[in-house]
């Protein structure tokens, strides 16, 4: 038995090019027949709907308020749901976030000052990682990644041309990054519902199998072909 999961999807309630809530995220990924999603919304610094003006705690009280409520839609499906963020650098640069919690963003209030390998060294301190997100989306070949702080690169993205996704495979296959597929899904009812993601032999319970499965290299890529 396989059990997927989506590892890139955004809601209403923290990214602003979103249009459907986390609980709708939940049903439609649930009657696909996935068995869960990382929650993605955008970062402090990307396309986010949460207001800044308010205190570092109250906003990220937002955030996980967002992956809370999405994961109160799954206790009836049996459906699992974990805590992401795509933090965004400018120029292309966003990174998928993972293994991270409401406790490691509260005790870090500096975050929008920090360049992304103070940050990586944060994140990678609390047992997280993180991915590249859809690279070469406003660039091509010359691009540089900063695969240095990288632990994978999100290989297929729904949402990226063809060509982009074939740059991102040619360089995770070179640099053994792990590499991961992501629908990038903003609303329920588009096309690239279901056709991304994660696929492996068991299923996920914790932030830390989600990590050790990663690294392990557990999966295999959800693909639409």
């Amino acid at each position: 038995m396989q059990y997927r999961y989506e590892t890139h999807c955004h809601s209403n309630r923290c990214s602003r090019c979103a249009h459907s809530s986390p609980t709708e995220l939940v049903q439609a990924y649930h009657k696909m027949g996935y068995a869960g999603l990382i929650l993605t919304d955008h970062f402090i610094h990307g396309n986010n709907c949460v207001n800044q003006t308010l205190p570092w705690e109250q906003q990220m009280q937002c955030y996980y308020d967002a992956y809370l409520e999405a994961r109160e839609g799954a206790k009836s499906l049996d459906f699992d749901v974990f805590f992401g963020l795509e933090h965004a650098y400018g120029g292309g640069l966003e990174i998928l976030c993972y293994g991270l919690d409401l406790d490691f963003l509260l005790a870090n209030p500096d975050i929008p000052q920090l360049d992304l390998e103070s940050f990586a060294h944060r994140v990678h301190s609390y047992g997280g990682i993180l991915i590249h997100a859809h690279p070469y989306r406003w660039a091509g070949p010359e691009l540089q990644l900063p695969l240095n702080v990288l632990d994978g690169i999100e290989v297929y993205n729904a949402g990226n041309p063809p060509d982009k996704n074939v740059l991102a495979k040619e360089l995770a296959e070179q640099t053994d990054l792990i590499q991961t597929s992501g629908s990038d899904l903003h609303r329920i009812t588009e096309p690239k519902l279901g056709t991304a993601g994660i696929a492996l032999p068991y299923r996920l319970k914790s932030n830390a199998d989600l990590i050790s499965a990663l690294k392990n290299r557990d999966h295999t890529l959800i693909l639409p072909y």
